[in-house]
């Protein structure tokens, strides 16, 4: 499993009952998660302190049942700040877990040397090394823009699209709390396959591609996504669009029965045949400071051009 471990202004305290105990900050939440199927005791007693609750409906979707919650507030990852706001469908903005991406994707775009000039400027210096100015990277379904911020951070420039105007905002204000509000990032409403389809007719080439796509969505012009019908051409599709020489390919899913080595098994198939390198793939997870145990949050699959 590949553990998001490194937080420190999020934390997965306890989860039980089909719920979990976060700290978001200063900021404590429960919300439901379908994989937490057991009942341990709920000895935390900050069980009891949330400073918000969210209930599912039996009708579908929720409400946040909130105490004395501020309406948004900031977290920090490393040298990353995020705008965290509850929504509906219990989300807050942020997935936690996909740190473990930004760390891999961070740590590849650093393998790239940059021009001596563009070292010594210092630019875009932080956690890692000042590398990888012109490592393209093309982030799909981009959501409010972890990964951006994470490989812009890392010195890359990157095109971030996704179908929800308002996400690609959040993403934007993510960018600008970061200090990446002069990054090189195109900001792109649109849906995604066709976005890509576009910048293959134009000759515009990425040198990594991340995509978190959706069970189940719509783009901008009603344009309907189902993952296990179009998961393959998609990513077929996006393999046009990669540069002679690319650095790495990721996929992320949340989708409940998509295991792990399907991502790899994608990648396998379209990247290697023609790139050659190495796939990898896992479960994405949270340490849970009560049990010690890892909570499962999803699926995985990566290529790199390493050997």
């Amino acid at each position: 499993m590949w553990i998001a471990d490194k937080w420190k202004d999020y934390e997965l305290i306890d989860c039980s009952g089909g719920e979990r105990l976060e700290r978001w900050g200063g900021e404590i939440l429960i919300r439901p998660d379908p994989q937490v199927i057991w009942n341990t005791p709920r000895n935390n007693l900050l069980w009891q302190q949330a400073g918000a609750r969210y209930h599912r409906s039996q009708s579908g979707g929720g409400h946040w049942e909130a105490n004395d919650l501020p309406e948004s507030w900031p977290v920090t990852y490393r040298d990353l700040t995020f705008h965290i706001k509850p929504m509906n469908f219990k989300h807050t903005g942020l997935f936690p877990e996909q740190a473990a991406n930004w760390d891999f994707a961070r740590e590849q775009i650093a393998r790239v040397p940059a021009p001596e000039a563009e070292k010594s400027a210092g630019l875009f210096s932080g956690l890692f090394p000042r590398n990888g100015d012109g490592v393209r990277v093309l982030n799909l379904f981009a959501y409010t823009g972890g990964a951006t911020v994470a490989c812009a951070k890392a010195g890359a420039s990157v095109c971030h699209v996704d179908a929800a105007k308002g996400m690609v905002a959040w993403a934007r204000e993510n960018a600008r709390l970061s200090g990446l509000e002069k990054a090189p990032i195109r900001w792109i409403v649109d849906d995604c396959a066709k976005f890509v389809e576009r910048e293959i007719r134009r000759g515009r080439r990425y040198d990594a591609v991340i995509m978190d796509p959706p069970s189940y969505g719509r783009g901008p012009g009603g344009e309907l996504w189902k993952i296990e019908e179009q998961l393959y051409e998609l990513v077929k599709l996006c393999v046009g669009a990669l540069s002679d020489r690319p650095l790495f390919f990721l996929i992320s899913s949340y989708t409940t029965g998509l295991a792990p080595s399907v991502t790899g098994y994608l990648l396998s198939t379209l990247l290697k045949p023609r790139f050659g390198g190495t796939v990898t793939w896992d479960e994405l997870g949270l340490p849970v400071t009560e049990s010690g145990l890892a909570l499962p949050c999803g699926a995985a699959g990566r290529w790199t051009a390493e050997p």
